[in-house]
């Protein structure tokens, strides 16, 4: 029996044990305490799902997301936290998980995940690529650009016209003009350009002047510009020098010759000035990285000189080929690859290796040109170079690339690649053939088993100029590819084997797609409209609507694959970049309307509404 001085009242008139709430208060700690830690040891920590610096990017329909991973699977929304894919799903997934209540997000007392959403039609891609092309060669033709001229006198006009609105270059004969862009196979009249059609023009008259033929092959010169490099040597092995009937140059080198012509040194000035002009076109139109194809060593050297300045405020991915002078010692063992450099900004890990020329006759054909017997076209280098070079860059541990245009040539260039092969993991060493226009269906099935990557371009396939007689309209002659010119160069079979890009897919090849920019257009959505149609910008090919040999076309989700998945993997960088998968960094572009479902003639419409690298948007539509 309890004392009196045991009992104490309750407002009840009931008495209790006074020691009874301290023992509740301890039980009440100790449970706390288990619950706590069980918060900290028991959960794991990545089901916290921690929303700072986190966003979610989604559309409010479903499957509008492109994740370009193995299954080509759809999603709603993806979630960027920093400069990588968090997470992925439905937008009830997504919020389900990033805003989950519960007591230990309660304790940690996470933010609410903010969600964006895209426009309406809209869709989100992977980060384009463009597999081949030339970044400060694009800057260069920005400058004084000559594309689209339709004659001769109509480019010399363009080149008056740029005097005339730049007084520093008016008043100064002496400073030198650089143009670009120039396609003398669209104009009306035969032949190459000249010194003297430039010097007849009193404003251009006596003034040193160097333009870039679009493809990069051509220089056409003013009579000034040569001067300084004259005399000129009787031959160039690989190049061409374009003479009169009295053997005296007119004014236009090809291919190698081109290095004969003296110009200035570039300033750093110049050179940053071109990258950036470049690097704002590429963003606008969806691209977050490029292989920049070796076409002059200093645009290299200058990726590698300034990589805070250049991946600084203008993000881009660059995947540098170093361009291969034979006449050079071999430098594969006692350079290093750079791989990653700036934040993954910069790669250099392989070698350009240029085979055979390009248009105009340059480039090896098995047999000889249909229109002239007399020649099959020729190497730039001797193919006993190929096997040299090829197994020593491979072999310390560079990606080979090698330029080839005609059938002989691929030919060559994979018989080099299957010597050089003979045992390897080709997985490790991921070799190119950049271009591969034409190809026996033997070296198409050759190029599969090898499992060298075939890098194409999909505008050459509708851009190369035609003549075709009665359809003489520039917008048809600059688009469509082949036709007449192609056949009279070819035949009416081999030009089948040309852009065979459906061919060298059944045999087994990976491709990667590019544009050879500044040669075609930097928009890589033409590219893909280009590769899935086979049809000109306007809808038109020689072969009527179905597009020009329409067997060759691909399907979308190969166009897609191409500009992503495909570029990352032919620049060793698939585990990180190419598709939006969970763990990879966040480079993405939101397309104003849905290229893989529309009609295909409103795929040129599309515009790029967000490009973003690493999470942050390089590029907004106003």
């Amino acid at each position: 029996m309890s004392t009196p001085a045991q009992k104490v009242a309750n407002g009840n008139g009931l008495s209790n044990n006074a020691s009874e709430p301290s023992k509740f208060s301890l039980q009440l700690l100790v449970t706390v305490a288990v619950l706590l830690t069980s918060a900290f040891v028991l959960v794991d920590p990545r089901s916290l799902k921690d929303s700072s610096n986190a966003y979610a990017l989604c559309s409010r329909e479903p499957n509008q997301v492109y994740t370009v991973d193995a299954d080509n699977s759809l999603a709603q929304c993806i979630v960027v936290k920093g400069a990588f894919i968090a997470d992925r799903g439905s937008f009830e997934h997504v919020t389900k998980q990033w805003n989950k209540l519960s007591f230990t997000t309660l304790i940690f007392r996470r933010p609410v995940l903010e969600v964006r959403f895209i426009k309406p039609g809209a869709i989100i891609v992977p980060g384009l690529s463009d597999s081949h092309a030339h970044i400060l060669e694009y800057g260069a033709t920005q400058q004084l650009p000559l594309e689209g001229t339709k004659t001769i006198e109509d480019t010399v006009a363009r080149v008056r016209d740029f005097i005339l609105s730049n007084p520093d270059i008016h008043n100064d004969t002496s400073k030198f003009i650089i143009g670009g862009g120039w396609d003398h196979t669209v104009w009306p009249t035969s032949g190459w350009p000249t010194s003297a059609h430039l010097d007849q023009d009193p404003v251009v008259r006596g003034r040193p002047i160097v333009l870039q033929s679009k493809d990069c092959h051509a220089l056409w010169a003013s009579s000034k510009a040569m001067a300084a490099s004259m005399p000129f040597p009787e031959e160039v092995d690989g190049g061409v020098i374009i003479r009169d009937t009295a053997g005296t140059p007119t004014g236009v080198l090809l291919d190698n010759a081109q290095e004969l012509l003296k110009q200035p040194e570039l300033t750093e000035a110049d050179l940053v000035r071109r990258f950036h002009v470049a690097v704002k076109d590429a963003h606008a139109l969806g691209l977050t990285s490029i292989h920049d194809a070796g076409l002059d060593p200093a645009s290299l050297a200058f990726f590698k000189r300034c990589p805070g300045q250049v991946f600084g405020v203008y993000l881009i991915r660059i995947y540098g080929m170093t361009y291969f002078d034979e006449n050079k010692e071999y430098w594969g063992n006692t350079t290093t690859p750079l791989i990653g450099a700036g934040n993954d900004r910069l790669t250099a890990r392989s070698v350009k290796i240029f085979a055979d020329g390009n248009k105009n006759k340059l480039f090896q054909l098995y047999e000889p040109y249909e229109d002239n017997p007399s020649t099959n076209g020729f190497m730039r280098l001797d193919p006993e170079i190929l096997f040299d070079y090829i197994p020593r860059f491979l072999r310390d541990g560079w990606q080979v690339n090698v330029h080839a245009i005609g059938d002989r040539a691929n030919g060559i260039v994979l018989d080099a690649f299957e010597a050089s092969l003979e045992g390897a993991n080709v997985t490790a060493l991921r070799p190119r053939l950049e271009h591969a226009q034409i190809m026996t269906v033997a070296d198409m099935k050759r190029l599969g088993r090898l499992g060298v990557i075939a890098s194409v371009q999909p505008t050459h396939a509708y851009v190369e100029p035609i003549i075709l007689s009665g359809l003489l309209t520039h917008a048809f002659i600059a688009s469509v590819i082949c036709g007449m010119r192609k056949i009279a160069l070819l035949g009416h079979e081999r030009v089948k084997l040309l852009y065979a890009f459906r061919s060298l897919i059944d045999n087994g090849a990976r491709i990667t797609l590019g544009s050879d920019f500044p040669v075609e257009s930097m928009n890589p959505l033409s590219g893909f409209y280009a590769a899935v149609t086979r049809l000109s910008p306007d809808g038109k090919s020689p072969h009527g609507p179905d597009g020009w040999f329409p067997e060759q076309r691909i399907s979308r989700h190969e166009a897609l694959r191409g500009m992503t998945i495909d570029p990352a993997y032919a620049s060793f960088t698939e585990k990180t970049l190419g598709s939006l998968e969970v763990g990879k960094r966040a480079d993405y572009v939101v397309l104003s309307q849905d290229i893989m479902t529309i009609p295909a003639h409103e795929i040129l419409a599309t515009k790029v509404l967000i490009t973003a690298l690493d999470g942050e948007a390089v590029y907004e539509a106003i």
